[in-house]
Protein backbone atom coordinates (compact mmCIF):
# COMPACT_ATOMS: atom_id res chain seq x y z
CA UNK A 1 0.00 0.00 0.00
CA UNK A 2 3.18 2.93 0.79
CA UNK A 3 3.95 1.93 -2.67
CA UNK A 4 0.65 2.79 -4.36
CA UNK A 5 0.02 5.89 -2.15
CA UNK A 6 4.01 6.91 -3.23
CA UNK A 7 3.25 5.96 -6.96
CA UNK A 8 0.00 7.80 -6.50
CA UNK A 9 1.67 11.02 -5.12
CA UNK A 10 4.48 11.20 -7.92
CA UNK A 11 1.59 11.18 -10.70
CA UNK A 12 -0.15 13.88 -9.20
CA UNK A 13 2.88 15.65 -8.90
CA UNK A 14 3.70 15.02 -12.02
CA UNK A 15 0.46 16.49 -13.35
CA UNK A 16 0.19 19.68 -11.20
CA UNK A 17 3.74 20.57 -12.54
CA UNK A 18 2.18 19.90 -16.27
CA UNK A 19 -0.64 21.84 -15.33
CA UNK A 20 1.39 24.94 -13.78
CA UNK A 21 3.45 25.28 -17.04
CA UNK A 22 1.06 27.90 -17.92
CA UNK A 23 -0.04 29.69 -14.94
CA UNK A 24 -2.24 31.70 -15.78
CA UNK A 25 -3.72 29.31 -18.04
CA UNK A 26 -4.48 27.21 -14.77
CA UNK A 27 -5.88 30.37 -12.94
CA UNK A 28 -8.14 30.74 -15.44
CA UNK A 29 -9.45 27.46 -15.77
CA UNK A 30 -9.87 27.49 -12.16
CA UNK A 31 -12.74 30.35 -12.75
CA UNK A 32 -14.15 28.83 -15.55
CA UNK A 33 -14.84 25.92 -13.18
CA UNK A 34 -16.23 27.99 -10.60
CA UNK A 35 -18.57 30.06 -13.56
CA UNK A 36 -19.81 26.78 -15.32
CA UNK A 37 -21.13 25.46 -11.48
CA UNK A 38 -22.66 28.17 -10.92
CA UNK A 39 -24.45 28.28 -13.71
CA UNK A 40 -25.12 24.86 -13.29
CA UNK A 41 -27.47 25.89 -9.73
CA UNK A 42 -29.56 28.24 -12.09
CA UNK A 43 -32.34 25.25 -12.74
CA UNK A 44 -32.32 24.46 -9.38
CA UNK A 45 -32.72 28.14 -8.44
CA UNK A 46 -35.60 28.27 -11.22
CA UNK A 47 -37.12 25.12 -10.28
CA UNK A 48 -37.76 26.24 -6.45
CA UNK A 49 -38.81 29.35 -6.90
CA UNK A 50 -41.90 28.30 -8.66
CA UNK A 51 -42.11 25.33 -5.74
CA UNK A 52 -41.16 25.15 -2.44
CA UNK A 53 -40.72 21.33 -2.37
CA UNK A 54 -40.29 19.19 -5.47
CA UNK A 55 -40.53 15.11 -4.92
CA UNK A 56 -40.26 15.38 -1.27
CA UNK A 57 -37.30 17.68 -1.44
CA UNK A 58 -37.46 21.18 0.09
CA UNK A 59 -34.69 23.44 -1.47
CA UNK A 60 -31.98 23.32 1.27
CA UNK A 61 -31.90 19.41 1.19
CA UNK A 62 -31.73 19.53 -2.83
CA UNK A 63 -28.20 21.76 -2.34
CA UNK A 64 -26.89 18.39 -0.41
CA UNK A 65 -27.33 16.29 -3.67
CA UNK A 66 -26.36 19.00 -5.78
CA UNK A 67 -23.18 19.40 -3.50
CA UNK A 68 -22.32 15.80 -3.89
CA UNK A 69 -22.61 15.73 -7.99
CA UNK A 70 -20.71 18.87 -7.66
CA UNK A 71 -17.71 16.68 -5.76
CA UNK A 72 -17.96 13.33 -8.38
CA UNK A 73 -18.17 15.64 -10.98
CA UNK A 74 -14.70 16.70 -9.91
CA UNK A 75 -13.76 13.30 -9.43
CA UNK A 76 -15.28 12.37 -12.97
CA UNK A 77 -13.81 15.72 -14.95
CA UNK A 78 -10.48 15.89 -13.27
CA UNK A 79 -9.07 12.68 -12.93
CA UNK A 80 -11.33 9.83 -14.42
CA UNK A 81 -12.29 11.43 -18.18
CA UNK A 82 -8.67 13.02 -18.39
CA UNK A 83 -7.79 8.94 -18.20
CA UNK A 84 -10.42 7.73 -20.17
CA UNK A 85 -9.02 9.83 -23.23
CA UNK A 86 -5.26 9.05 -22.47
CA UNK A 87 -5.84 4.89 -22.45
CA UNK A 88 -8.12 5.13 -25.32
CA UNK A 89 -5.60 7.27 -27.32
CA UNK A 90 -2.71 4.71 -26.05
CA UNK A 91 -5.32 1.79 -26.94
CA UNK A 92 -5.53 2.89 -30.64
CA UNK A 93 -1.60 3.62 -31.41
CA UNK A 94 -0.77 0.56 -29.59
CA UNK A 95 1.46 1.89 -27.23
CA UNK A 96 -0.31 0.29 -24.10
CA UNK A 97 2.46 -2.04 -24.19
CA UNK A 98 4.35 0.53 -21.91
CA UNK A 99 1.36 0.12 -19.22
CA UNK A 100 1.84 -3.05 -18.95
CA UNK A 101 5.48 -3.91 -19.16
CA UNK A 102 5.52 -1.49 -15.66
CA UNK A 103 6.14 -3.89 -12.61
CA UNK A 104 2.68 -1.68 -10.94
CA UNK A 105 -1.03 -2.54 -11.26
CA UNK A 106 -2.29 -1.49 -14.66
CA UNK A 107 -5.88 -0.32 -13.91
CA UNK A 108 -4.23 1.76 -10.91
CA UNK A 109 -1.45 3.19 -13.11
CA UNK A 110 -3.99 4.15 -15.95
CA UNK A 111 -6.28 5.73 -13.31
CA UNK A 112 -4.32 8.04 -12.22
CA UNK A 113 -1.87 8.48 -14.94
CA UNK A 114 -3.44 12.24 -15.65
CA UNK A 115 -4.99 14.57 -13.25
CA UNK A 116 -6.39 18.07 -14.12
CA UNK A 117 -5.51 19.73 -10.49
CA UNK A 118 -8.19 22.79 -11.21
CA UNK A 119 -10.66 21.01 -11.43
CA UNK A 120 -10.19 20.65 -7.56
CA UNK A 121 -12.03 24.34 -7.26
CA UNK A 122 -15.30 21.72 -7.67
CA UNK A 123 -14.69 20.69 -3.93
CA UNK A 124 -15.15 24.23 -2.35
CA UNK A 125 -17.93 24.81 -4.42
CA UNK A 126 -19.51 21.75 -3.26
CA UNK A 127 -18.67 22.91 0.61
CA UNK A 128 -20.29 26.13 -0.16
CA UNK A 129 -22.99 24.19 -1.33
CA UNK A 130 -23.52 22.05 2.00
CA UNK A 131 -22.72 25.24 4.10
CA UNK A 132 -25.68 27.31 2.32
CA UNK A 133 -27.98 24.32 2.49
CA UNK A 134 -27.59 23.94 6.24
CA UNK A 135 -28.01 27.44 6.95
CA UNK A 136 -31.74 27.21 4.71
CA UNK A 137 -32.39 24.12 6.82
CA UNK A 138 -31.45 26.44 9.90
CA UNK A 139 -29.15 23.24 11.62
CA UNK A 140 -26.04 21.34 10.97
CA UNK A 141 -25.17 17.91 10.80
CA UNK A 142 -24.17 15.51 13.45
CA UNK A 143 -20.45 13.79 13.82
CA UNK A 144 -22.52 10.84 12.99
CA UNK A 145 -24.33 12.10 9.56
CA UNK A 146 -20.77 13.24 8.29
CA UNK A 147 -19.34 10.12 9.24
CA UNK A 148 -22.09 8.03 7.17
CA UNK A 149 -22.00 10.60 4.53
CA UNK A 150 -18.34 10.15 3.83
CA UNK A 151 -18.36 6.45 4.06
CA UNK A 152 -21.53 6.23 1.42
CA UNK A 153 -19.47 9.27 -0.75
CA UNK A 154 -16.34 6.47 -1.03
CA UNK A 155 -19.05 3.76 -2.13
CA UNK A 156 -20.10 6.58 -4.63
CA UNK A 157 -16.41 7.07 -6.05
CA UNK A 158 -15.64 3.25 -6.56
CA UNK A 159 -19.07 2.87 -8.08
CA UNK A 160 -17.97 6.02 -10.65
CA UNK A 161 -14.46 4.32 -10.79
CA UNK A 162 -15.98 1.01 -12.02
CA UNK A 163 -18.37 2.16 -14.22
CA UNK A 164 -15.46 4.39 -16.22
CA UNK A 165 -13.30 0.76 -15.79
CA UNK A 166 -15.83 -0.81 -18.20
CA UNK A 167 -16.49 2.13 -20.36
CA UNK A 168 -12.50 1.81 -20.62
CA UNK A 169 -12.84 -2.03 -21.09
CA UNK A 170 -14.84 -1.55 -24.53
CA UNK A 171 -11.52 0.38 -25.76
CA UNK A 172 -9.96 -3.20 -26.24
CA UNK A 173 -12.74 -5.03 -28.22
CA UNK A 174 -14.00 -1.96 -30.82
CA UNK A 175 -11.18 0.72 -29.87
CA UNK A 176 -12.92 3.78 -31.12
CA UNK A 177 -14.70 4.83 -28.03
CA UNK A 178 -13.97 8.45 -28.04
CA UNK A 179 -17.14 9.59 -27.85
CA UNK A 180 -17.29 8.07 -24.42
CA UNK A 181 -16.85 10.56 -22.29
CA UNK A 182 -19.43 12.87 -23.69
CA UNK A 183 -22.05 10.50 -23.56
CA UNK A 184 -21.27 9.45 -19.95
CA UNK A 185 -21.28 13.35 -18.71
CA UNK A 186 -24.63 13.75 -20.23
CA UNK A 187 -26.04 10.63 -18.45
CA UNK A 188 -24.42 11.89 -15.23
CA UNK A 189 -25.97 15.42 -15.51
CA UNK A 190 -29.19 13.92 -14.34
CA UNK A 191 -27.17 13.22 -11.01
CA UNK A 192 -27.87 16.50 -10.09
CA UNK A 193 -31.33 16.03 -8.91
CA UNK A 194 -32.95 13.80 -6.05
CA UNK A 195 -33.61 10.12 -7.13
CA UNK A 196 -37.35 10.25 -6.38
CA UNK A 197 -37.71 12.74 -9.30
CA UNK A 198 -37.55 10.30 -11.53
CA UNK A 199 -40.07 8.29 -12.13
CA UNK A 200 -41.32 4.88 -13.94
CA UNK A 201 -38.82 3.27 -16.88
CA UNK A 202 -35.86 6.02 -15.35
CA UNK A 203 -36.17 5.53 -11.79
CA UNK A 204 -35.60 1.78 -12.37
CA UNK A 205 -32.25 2.70 -14.73
CA UNK A 206 -30.76 5.53 -12.77
CA UNK A 207 -31.27 3.39 -9.38
CA UNK A 208 -30.70 0.01 -10.90
CA UNK A 209 -28.91 -0.21 -13.99
CA UNK A 210 -26.12 3.18 -13.83
CA UNK A 211 -26.73 4.26 -10.10
CA UNK A 212 -26.61 7.44 -10.05
CA UNK A 213 -29.27 8.07 -6.66
CA UNK A 214 -26.93 5.61 -5.14
CA UNK A 215 -24.09 7.89 -5.93
CA UNK A 216 -26.15 11.33 -4.90
CA UNK A 217 -29.39 10.72 -3.24
CA UNK A 218 -28.18 8.15 -0.91
CA UNK A 219 -25.07 10.11 0.94
CA UNK A 220 -27.25 13.46 0.93
CA UNK A 221 -29.66 11.46 2.56
CA UNK A 222 -26.94 10.36 4.97
CA UNK A 223 -25.97 13.76 5.69
CA UNK A 224 -29.45 15.01 6.53
CA UNK A 225 -29.60 12.40 8.72
CA UNK A 226 -32.43 10.38 7.08
CA UNK A 227 -30.25 7.63 5.63
CA UNK A 228 -31.72 4.06 6.57
CA UNK A 229 -29.09 1.08 7.12
CA UNK A 230 -30.60 0.01 4.31
CA UNK A 231 -29.42 2.25 2.35
CA UNK A 232 -25.96 2.48 3.79
CA UNK A 233 -25.99 -1.59 3.37
CA UNK A 234 -27.25 -0.62 -0.10
CA UNK A 235 -24.10 1.69 -1.22
CA UNK A 236 -21.93 -0.89 0.12
CA UNK A 237 -22.73 -3.74 -1.44
CA UNK A 238 -23.24 -2.01 -4.81
CA UNK A 239 -19.75 -0.37 -4.70
CA UNK A 240 -18.40 -4.06 -3.68
CA UNK A 241 -20.25 -5.98 -7.05
CA UNK A 242 -19.42 -2.64 -9.39
CA UNK A 243 -15.35 -2.92 -8.30
CA UNK A 244 -15.89 -7.43 -8.63
CA UNK A 245 -17.60 -6.49 -11.74
CA UNK A 246 -15.27 -4.15 -13.15
CA UNK A 247 -12.10 -5.45 -12.11
CA UNK A 248 -13.17 -8.87 -13.74
CA UNK A 249 -13.98 -7.36 -17.37
CA UNK A 250 -10.94 -5.46 -17.15
CA UNK A 251 -8.53 -8.82 -16.02
CA UNK A 252 -10.23 -10.35 -19.36
CA UNK A 253 -10.30 -7.16 -22.00
CA UNK A 254 -6.36 -7.07 -21.50
CA UNK A 255 -6.61 -10.49 -22.94
CA UNK A 256 -8.28 -9.10 -26.15
CA UNK A 257 -5.54 -6.07 -26.31
CA UNK A 258 -3.16 -6.06 -29.55
CA UNK A 259 -0.10 -3.96 -29.86
CA UNK A 260 1.70 -2.11 -32.27
CA UNK A 261 4.17 -4.64 -32.23
CA UNK A 262 1.63 -7.71 -32.89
Amino acid sequence: MRAYASLFWMQLRTSLALAMQYRVDFVTDGFVEVFWMITALVPLFVVFDARHVVAGWTFGQALMVTGFFTLLQAVLEGAINPSVQLVVEQIRKGTFDFVLLKPKDAQFLVSTARILPWRSVNVLTAVALFVYGFVKLGRGPTPSDVASALLVLLASIAILHSLWTLGVSLAFYVVKVDNLTMLFGAVFDAARWPSSVFRGFLHVVFTFVIPLGVMTTFPADALLGRASLLELGGATLTAVIAVTVSRTVWKRAIGHYTSASS
